[in-house]
């Protein structure tokens, strides 16, 4: 009888320990898995269009050197309380309109994300002070897992794109301009 309940046990025991291994695994490789490498993100060649009010946007080349793909799903800025990611895309009739990208921009693992003038960029509304050439905007990325990223970006003076909002910030008419780097 002695024999059984030590086997029974040590049973037990080795049960007890093999789950808490796979649970302490389990938890592990689930944290990895879902957090953004944010060290693998960089933000290269990137610009804010100089503006004195209203809007401007920023543009460069998201990287992400992971091996997982990455969302930006909001930026924040202290030089804009109302910062949005924005695409451009057709409005049925032809031309082209600037809108809030739904569902954030993917950067694909060890893949890169444009924002050009034109296409995908960053927008900042309501400036409370001018961008100015010359100077430095901060940015916070957040991407989807709540993960964060920080950014600065020069202010250049760009007249490429000549957009033209309404006050909804359409863009009804728009030149398709390429940004310059100076």
């Amino acid at each position: 009888m002695k024999a059984f309940t030590r086997t029974r046990v040590l049973a037990i025991g080795v049960t007890v320990a093999a789950g808490l291994t796979l649970v302490g695994c389990s938890s592990d490789s689930k944290d990895d898995a879902k957090a953004t490498d944010t060290a693998s993100i960089s933000l290269q060649d990137s610009w804010v269009k100089a503006a004195d009010s209203g809007m401007t946007a920023m543009f460069g080349t998201i990287v992400n050197d992971s091996d997982s793909d990455m969302t930006l799903t909001s930026v924040t800025s202290s030089a804009s309380p109302r910062v949005e990611l924005h695409e451009m895309a057709p409005d049925g009739s032809g031309a082209m309109k600037m809108r809030e990208k739904d569902g954030g921009m993917t950067v694909k693992a060890h893949g890169t994300y444009d924002l050009k003038p034109g296409a995908d960029h960053i927008m900042l509304f309501d400036l409370p002070a001018p961008v100015q050439a010359g100077t430095d905007v901060s940015f916070t990325f957040t991407f989807a897992d709540g993960a964060t990223a920080q950014f600065s970006s020069q202010v250049r003076d760009f007249t490429g794109a000549r957009e033209s909002y309404d006050s909804h910030g359409d863009m009804p008419n728009q030149d398709h301009g390429e940004a310059h780097s100076g």
